[in-house]
C-alpha cells in the first residue's frame, strides 16, 4: 500500500477502514490526553496492519507493519469494529499524509510470528495473543512523507 501511495500519490484503504481518535475512544479512555489517545489509535492501526499482512502477504517486501497518519476529512464512525475504527469517505492523497510509522528490521521476526498467530489471537487463543503482543511491543519508527520513496528503496 505504501508503494501504491508513492507511485500513484493516492491510497485506497482496504474497505475504507482507518483509525482515529473518536468520541467513543475518548469516552473509553476518559483520563487520556490527545497524545495518549492518538497512541491508542496508532496501536489499533498497527494491529490492523498485522491482519492485512496475514491476509495479503508482504508482496516480496520484509514483514513490517506500516501506519499512515493523515488528515482524512469526512469519516464515519465504526463502533461495530472498534472504538477507534472509522470508515473513510474516499481515498487518501499523499498531500493529506502527515507521517508514516513503519517497523524497523529488528521487529521483523516478531511481526512474522504475529502474522501467523493473529487469527488465532482474534479467536481468543492466549498463546497467540502473547505472540501478537510481542510484535505490538515493538515501537514503529516515524518517517516524513518525503522519506517514503527512500524507505521503500531500502526495503
Amino acid at each position: 500500500m505504501l508503494q501504491q501511495l508513492v507511485a500513484e500519490r493516492v491510497l485506497h484503504a482496504r474497505n475504507g477502514t482507518a483509525f482515529a481518535v473518536t468520541p467513543t475512544l475518548r469516552e473509553a479512555y476518559s483520563h487520556g490526553d490527545d497524545e495518549e489517545l492518538a497512541e491508542v489509535a496508532l496501536r489499533d492501526a498497527a494491529l490492523a496492519a498485522l491482519r492485512l499482512l496475514a491476509s495479503e502477504g508482504t508482496s516480496g517486501l520484509p514483514p513490517r507493519r506500516a501506519v499512515l497518519v493523515a488528515d482524512a476529512g469526512e469519516v464515519t464512525l465504526r463502533p461495530d469494529l472498534d472504538d477507534a475504527a472509522v470508515r473513510l469517505s474516499g481515498p487518501v492523497g499523499i498531500d493529506d499524509v502527515v507521517a508514516a510509522f513503519v517497523d524497523i528490521a529488528d521487529a521483523e521476526a516478531a511481526v512474522l510470528a504475529a502474522v501467523e498467530a493473529v487469527d488465532a489471537a482474534d479467536l481468543g487463543d492466549d498463546d497467540a495473543e502473547f505472540v501478537v503482543g510481542d510484535a505490538q511491543d515493538h515501537d514503529l519508527a516515524w518517517y516524513a512523507v518525503q522519506e517514503l520513496p527512500f524507505l521503500l528503496d531500502l526495503l
